[in-house]
């Protein structure tokens, strides 16, 4: 029997099959939350990583951004560099961990000046199976302002992705807002007829900006889009990549019933409360809101030798 993600124990996660987190997930009926880490800023309270910080306010799974496979870097942890860093932190905190990868258009018709990304941090298969080697989870296909992704690169990638790797990784696709990209943007960001690409791709889990976050995603948007990932059998993440995990903690209560309303299975909160981390007080608001104290504050008490 598949337990929920968030009564997941350290040993169940270096056992369970890419199917079984996606039923474990599913299981826990819109109450799965993660968190984005920057890993490479320094740690907001000195001795504890950002990644044992989220954990310790909610967070079921950490999510890496600025992850370089080619040059692995958390700052705090006991071993902060190299191939390591993942099997550490899962060490530390018992959670599933996924990084960013991004999907960069060169053809993309762009806002502002692009940002060069490290190889390192590009969209490749050979950049997933070297994840795959580090202990990661589940890979997102998405990207940070200004970098020039698209849809139809999303779609490239995960193709690609998934005739070279196979099916041994967790795909997340979608952006969090427009990237840079003239095109997509606000509400325009997403649609069916590109989560039905996506799908048809290869991605188990498609990202949608969570209502609010971006001009035009209200609740009924979100809904209509979520009803189509559920029809093609994929599960949704609606997520804050517009740093409003800074806000104050009505505005994240509200984001989160409204996604939840919207049948969102997993929630996603963005590294940019703070310089690479949510306001922790903000996950923890955040985690109430979908599933209340006592699963809250379970996850938060829950020791990583149970």
């Amino acid at each position: 029997m598949i337990k929920r993600i968030l009564d997941l124990n350290t040993s169940d996660i270096y056992k369970m099959s890419k199917n079984e987190i996606i039923q474990s997930i599913r299981a826990a009926e819109g109450r799965t939350v993660v968190s984005e880490v920057v890993g490479v800023y320094p740690p907001l309270y000195g001795d504890v990583s950002n990644v044992e910080l989220v954990c310790a306010f909610g967070a079921d799974i950490v999510l890496l951004n600025f992850y370089d496979v080619n040059n692995p870097q958390v700052l705090g942890l006991p071993i902060e560099k190299g191939k390591k860093v993942v099997s550490e932190i899962k060490r530390l905190t018992g959670r599933f961990v996924g990084i960013n990868l991004e999907p960069v258009d060169l053809d993309a018709e762009l806002v502002e000046k692009r940002v060069e990304l490290p190889n390192g941090r590009l969209a490749t298969p050979e950049n997933v199976k070297k994840a795959i080697e580090h202990g990661i989870d589940m890979v997102v296909l998405t990207g940070n302002p200004k970098t020039g992704v698209t849809n139809k690169k999303i779609v490239d990638s995960i193709k690609e992705i998934r005739d070279k790797v196979g099916n041994d990784i967790i795909i997340i696709s979608g952006k969090m807002h427009g990237a840079g990209s003239i095109h997509e943007s606000g509400g325009g960001i997403i649609d069916e007829k590109t989560i039905v690409e996506f799908i048809e791709a290869g991605s188990d889990i498609i990202l949608l900006p969570a209502p609010g976050t971006v001009p035009g995603m209200t609740t009924q948007y979100a809904k209509m889009l979520i009803d189509v990932i559920h029809k093609y059998g994929a599960l949704a993440m609606t997520t804050i990549g517009t740093s409003q995990e800074g806000a104050d903690e009505n505005t994240i209560k509200t984001i989160a019933l409204n996604s939840k309303m919207a049948g969102a299975d997993m929630h996603h909160i963005g590294d940019a409360g703070f310089t690479g981390v949510a306001i922790p007080e903000n996950i923890m608001a955040y985690s109430i809101a979908i599933r209340g104290k006592r699963h809250t504050y379970r996850r938060m008490a829950r020791s990583v030798n149970r």
